[in-house]
């Protein structure tokens, strides 16, 4: 390609960012690398219109909430064996997402009494143990909902972290190897509330705080009122170096040989095991299938996690998933 055409490209892709109007429903590669797609406009997905990414390799939106390691919605989980499940836990309580020697996480759940035999919950708030470090990602509570606002609360070790508001502004603590990133996402101004949170070598989240919206709240009757909007967390989990013995909630389909309880086709395939998920508090350890801290002989690393493909990436029941 001749230098005037990778000027006019430049140029025409700089209009398209700076000078486009960009909908809500519409997201953008934020990746300079990707030239060919960096920028551009992209619709989202119908199954997830108002929030999606994009694969800035393939320059197409997809629904982050469809792939594996997501928790979403009420909670929708899809594991790491592919297979989309719903844990509904109980509202005020805490359950563990993923325990390993070196790695563990609890969900706090909120949630609303309903007349279908349980609670309605989404994800509050999530604790991330490893060594001796402990990291917090939180939802406020709030009642009117405003996209430029950031409701996202993170801490460190017991102390607060402000991670400026601004495409790609980062915190890091260079000695726990820690870094919390800033993202762009759909329907949203100023980066707010959207994160990619990284400890190098154990795991990486993408967590946005997202509103039950009074459209969402009629469809499914969730009996929203204007004092509460139930924010709660949107979660991506990629993780990189898991032992044999990893439990949990979310945890337990990565390991080797795991084969899924819940009954596949159903309309909300339902994964039960409140009792031994249930954590006393956020940050403690012992549910009964804890393994955080322990050593056992004979544990081997799950060194190359499944790679796994899906189909139906547009939100729908029926999505499909194999290793």
């Amino acid at each position: 390609m001749s230098l005037l055409w990778k000027l006019l490209l430049t140029m025409i892709f700089s209009c398209l960012l700076f000078c486009g109007h960009v909908s809500a429903g519409n997201v953008k590669c934020q990746d300079p690398y990707y030239g060919y797609c960096y920028g551009i406009p992209l619709k989202c997905p119908p199954g997830c219109p108002k929030l999606c990414e994009v694969d800035c390799k393939t320059c197409k939106p997809y629904c982050d909430c469809d792939r594996p390691g997501a928790v979403c919605q009420d909670p929708r989980f899809v594991g790491g064996d592919g297979v989309m499940f719903y844990f509904h836990g109980k509202k005020d309580k805490e359950f563990c997402l993923l325990t390993d020697p070196d790695l563990h996480i609890n969900g706090h759940f909120i949630g609303k009494k309903s007349t279908k035999g349980r609670d309605f919950t989404w994800v509050q708030s999530i604790a991330i143990l490893f060594g001796p470090n402990q990291l917090y990602i939180g939802a406020n509570k709030v009642s009117h909902w405003h996209n430029s606002t950031d409701y996202m609360h993170i801490q460190f070790n017991g102390h607060d972290v402000t991670v400026p508001l601004g495409s790609a502004q980062t915190w890091l603590s260079s000695e726990t190897g820690v870094s919390i990133t800033r993202v762009g996402q759909a329907n949203a101004n100023a980066n707010a509330n959207a994160i990619v949170l990284e400890v190098a070598g154990l795991f990486k989240v993408r967590a946005r705080v997202v509103p039950i919206t009074q459209e969402e709240s009629k469809i499914h009757g969730y009996d929203i009122t204007t004092d509460d909007c139930f924010a709660h967390l949107e979660l991506r989990f990629n993780f990189n170096s898991l032992t044999s013995s990893v439990n949990g909630v979310l945890g337990q389909t990565y390991a080797p040989g795991y084969r899924t309880r819940v009954k596949m086709g159903a309309p909300m395939p339902i994964m039960g095991g409140n009792d031994k998920f249930s954590s006393s508090h956020l940050f403690s350890t012992d549910c009964a299938v804890s393994r955080f801290g322990s050593k056992p002989d004979g544990l081997e690393l799950v060194e190359d996690l499944p790679i796994v493909t899906c189909r139906g990436n547009s939100g729908a029941r029926g999505m499909v998933c194999k290793r």
